[in-house]
């Protein structure tokens, strides 16, 4: 038993391990675009924000709309070793099926980039009629415009990243990731800043930066992948020969992966504007804790991907026992990991809080710090949910995960939220007692079709062989 679980948990970490440090480092990635952006100004920071929040809304969904690729090419490419084709190069048999999910994942991505940077645009010129002030909707637009270009390369990264993790093969994300992100440190500064004989651009440059580092980085991880001897003669371009009939399964999956991350988003962002109405000590504690969460929460997307993608290739292989161990290992690894960070909120919280309250007020950090004790146990149940995101993605089931998480999180967390908040007087930690629940409940009810939608995939299974 000990063995079998030290394996399983070999064969997860070595898919999560480097996808876990690729989120963190990505995180880090947005991270310098905020702090060049601040030391531009209060009003720059404001705008930058702005067009942040409107480009990382698109791109999340675009994303999701990309994201089903990695499971489906895992279950390709599983069914290709079974039975492998003996011209690797012909577009039919399973190899070729790879081949065809590569390029209607591009030809998804195109659609959904073009149709995200035109709204973009769209969005930039209708800011003005949405009460935001003048001065911030002008360097707004001027970044949107300067982002819109970048939405297509970051789309076409994507679907390349899922193709490399469907493959089991994600080593060399990491390593463009973490590069990215000097490069981009100094585009932005000699953008901003107008050096090596370059036009000063101000906030605008932090755009064209961040536009040229996705398309950078997409074109380092596509020839990475053509360098690869396993990769390469599967990896095509040709979206003009894409499948219609693939596509259509893509965005069927895709969209409600995008609605899933957009209503998650949606959720916390509206919690923020309740931690709000209680004053600007509440809304910085609120805003510090889940800046925390976002970082942590990172190991889970990690793991999810991981676990998603391998039971994807156990299913493919008929081997349902495996899925089946592969959420219980995936759980634990993730109580591990929270549990550590848990000891560290709850016996360290003034240094864990410092680099964002450091020069706050003593009310906000006393609150945080109240609200890391809660944190310490719903980062669990995010963790938790996430992966039972991940595991239903496994199964093709992205239309039952995302009715669940409707469920869980505006059915259950935010009226949870809003009864512990404001009838109960508990304020921000209501709040957070709030988010706590209704994590917890879409983790149990994720988990729990996983478990019965597996079983009944096993019964059906043994069906023949009984009959």
């Amino acid at each position: 038993m000990v063995n079998t679980l030290l394996r399983d948990s070999r064969s997860l970490a070595t898919l999560a391990v480097p996808l876990v440090l690729t989120q963190l480092a990505q995180v880090a990635l947005s991270t310098t675009d905020t702090v060049m952006t601040g030391l531009l100004g209060t009003t720059e920071l404001a705008a930058g924000g702005l067009a942040v929040v409107i480009f990382n809304q698109l791109r999340t969904m675009g994303v999701g709309l990309v994201t089903s690729v990695g499971n489906r090419i895992a279950a390709a490419a599983a069914r290709a070793e079974q039975q492998p084709d003996e011209d690797e190069d012909k577009d039919t048999g399973n190899h070729g099926e790879v081949r065809a999910i590569v390029r209607a994942s591009l030809a998804v991505a195109t659609l959904a980039g073009a149709a995200g940077a035109v709204l973009m645009v769209l969005i930039g010129q209708a800011l003005s009629r949405l009460g935001q002030d003048a001065a911030v909707v002008g360097l707004a637009r001027t970044m949107l415009y300067a982002l819109a270009p970048g939405l297509l390369p970051c789309l076409w990264f994507q679907a390349v990243r899922q193709f490399t993790v469907g493959m089991r093969r994600p080593q060399a994300l990491l390593r463009i990731t973490i590069t990215s992100i000097a490069v981009n440190a100094g585009l932005n500064w000699v953008l901003i800043h107008g050096t090596l004989g370059l036009p000063r651009l101000g906030l605008s440059g932090v755009g064209i930066a961040t536009s040229a580092v996705h398309l950078l980085s997409f074109l380092a991880l596509y020839f990475s992948a053509r360098r690869d001897r396993e990769l390469a003669p599967l990896l095509s371009l040709n979206i003009a020969k894409a499948d219609p009939r693939v596509i259509r399964d893509l965005v069927g999956l895709g969209v409600p992966i995008a609605a899933t991350y957009g209503s998650e988003a949606g959720f916390f962002s509206l919690t923020a504007l309740m931690a709000g109405s209680f004053g600007p000590d509440a809304l910085a504690a609120h805003t510090a804790v889940n800046q925390l969460v976002y970082i942590v929460f990172q190991v889970a997307v990690g793991l999810s991907h991981a676990a998603s993608i391998n039971v994807s290739r156990e299913l493919a292989l008929g081997h349902h026992d495996d899925a089946r161990r592969i959420k219980n290992t995936a759980l634990a690894c993730a109580a591990a990991v929270m549990a550590v960070v848990g000891v560290l909120y709850v016996t360290i919280p003034g240094l864990v809080l410092a680099p964002f309250l450091d020069s706050g007020t003593g009310q906000a950090l006393a609150l945080a710090t109240h609200l890391l004790v809660v944190t310490a146990f719903l980062q669990f149940f995010d963790c938790a949910q996430n992966i039972g995101v991940g595991l239903l993605r496994g199964l093709d089931d992205t239309k039952g995960g995302f009715r669940i998480t409707l469920v869980g999180y505006w059915g259950v967390g935010l009226p949870a939220a809003w009864l512990l908040a404001y009838p109960l007087g508990l304020d921000t930690l209501g709040i957070w007692l709030g988010l706590l629940t209704g994590l917890a409940t879409t983790a149990a009810l994720l988990l729990r079709r996983y478990t019965r939608s597996l079983g009944r995939r096993a019964a059906a299974a043994d069906l023949p062989a009984t009959a």
